[in-house]
């Protein structure tokens, strides 16, 4: 059985991809394949609308959020992303307001999540 909602498939969604060194985009390649995999794996699991949220990849933590990263935070926590969907996601966890995202699925290595528990 599916947790996956209607509610969840009707509204966007978000892949987030992070590597946070120049480092890691050279030496960690498979690491950014897997990522950008799991677009595919959203559309197999039903969603239409999918958008992609690259724009801090060997970027540090620090500083101001890029753009797609702002507006993924701003769906979170305005009800609209249907599911993220990331193998990295310690800088979304650690920006305020993710403790009230209740309303999106969270997928990842294999698991469906809502608010940091299995379902």
């Amino acid at each position: 059985m599916t947790k996956i909602a209607a509610e969840h498939l009707a509204r966007t969604a978000y892949v987030y991809i992070r590597q946070s060194t120049p480092g890691q985009l050279v030496h960690n390649q498979e690491s950014r394949r897997r990522q950008y995999a799991l677009a595919d794996r959203a559309r197999q699991l039903g969603w239409t609308s999918v958008e992609i949220v690259d724009d801090d990849l060997g970027r540090s933590g620090g500083g101001t959020a890029p753009a797609r990263f702002d507006r993924l935070i701003r769906a979170i926590c305005a009800g609209n992303a249907g599911a993220v969907l990331a193998i990295e996601a310690s800088r979304l966890a650690q920006w305020p307001g993710m403790a009230h995202a209740d309303r999106v699925l969270w997928i990842g290595r294999g698991r469906h999540r809502r608010r940091g528990r299995n379902l």
